[in-house]
């Protein structure tokens, strides 16, 4: 991989060579017939320009796309810990620790962008050591971290339960619960089987925790990433044939038998991947810099 101070090197080697050869007033048009000869020989087929972004222009594009402060959230959102001013591979993952932070540094990442991040709500703690690990990790790689939450299970085309609507065959959806979308299946609707496959394959092939209580024929659905089992009472109330979340509780087995709707749970990490990859690529088409999506799977 060519990077830019080799580039910009080997460009000042070559304006050298081309004044040198042609003149002063030639060397636009030897450039360019360089160019094609070192395209010709192979040397330049195998070479990536990597684009920089600066972290600010990246920060800020999210903040605008995903509005956090719209959200009464759990911790703060959007930059947690800043790094490298300038940026050119991103990480993605969903939760943050030392397991995600080691792979983005072997992968060379200057930007680490997670659903969950290193700080949450309540009076400040002590660092422990597993903390000063984590922090460690990112001052010695000069990684920042970023933290989407809510705003990221909620968004309506890039959030994780837009696209859990989206993977699971909606053809439309709207908000539900505040973070989540109840989401409509075509026609007549699918079968309880059905509905568990494609949720299997939407999350990674995870076998979901299933209570089927429900109707025969599915056609609508309120979807709650990660820790939404509270919400199922929101999901009785509309009157909706099933609810998919991440985790369950005890109390919902009986909860959805006797009110007859459907509950899958899939998994808190495995129905909270789609988010954060959405945004890794969103930031990669936008500013030109590579993306990295790191699996760390988590059974829970």
């Amino acid at each position: 991989m060519l990077d830019l101070l080799a580039l910009r090197e080997h460009v000042v080697n070559e304006v050298r060579v081309a004044v040198a050869e042609v003149g002063a007033d030639r060397v636009q048009p030897r450039l360019g017939e360089r160019l094609e000869e070192l395209l010709v020989a192979g040397h330049a087929r195998d070479c990536t320009v990597r684009r920089m972004a600066a972290l600010d222009e990246i920060i800020a594009f999210l903040d605008d796309l995903l509005d956090p402060g719209a959200f009464s959230d759990y911790g703060p959102n959007g930059l947690q810990v800043p790094g490298a001013a300038a940026v050119n591979t991103v990480a993605t993952g969903v939760s943050a620790g030392a397991r995600l932070f080691e792979r983005a540094a072997e992968a060379g990442a200057d930007l680490v962008l997670v659903h969950h991040g290193l700080f949450w709500s309540g009076p400040p703690r002590p660092l422990d050591r597993a903390a000063k690990r984590r922090l460690q990790l990112l001052f010695e790689h000069d990684m920042s971290l970023a933290a989407y939450h809510l705003p990221l299970d909620a968004h309506p085309a890039h959030g994780n339960n837009a696209l859990l609507a989206a993977a699971l065959g909606c053809d439309r959806w709207e908000p539900f619960a505040g973070i989540g979308m109840v989401g409509w299946l075509p026609e007549d609707g699918i079968a309880v089987a059905e509905l568990i496959d494609r949720t299997r394959h939407a999350t990674g092939g995870r076998e979901p925790v299933v209570f089927t209580g429900g109707p025969e024929h599915i056609r609508s659905i309120g979807i709650v990433s990660g820790g939404g089992s509270p919400y199922l009472g929101e999901a009785i109330e509309l009157g909706l044939d099933a609810f998919l979340t991440g985790e369950p509780v005890e109390r919902v087995m009986n909860q959805a038998d006797e009110a007859g709707i459907h509950f899958l749970a899939a998994g808190h990490y495995a129905t909270e991947t789609h988010g954060v990859r959405r945004l890794g690529a969103l930031v990669a088409e936008r500013f030109g810099v590579e993306h990295v999506w790191l699996d760390v799977p988590n059974p829970i």
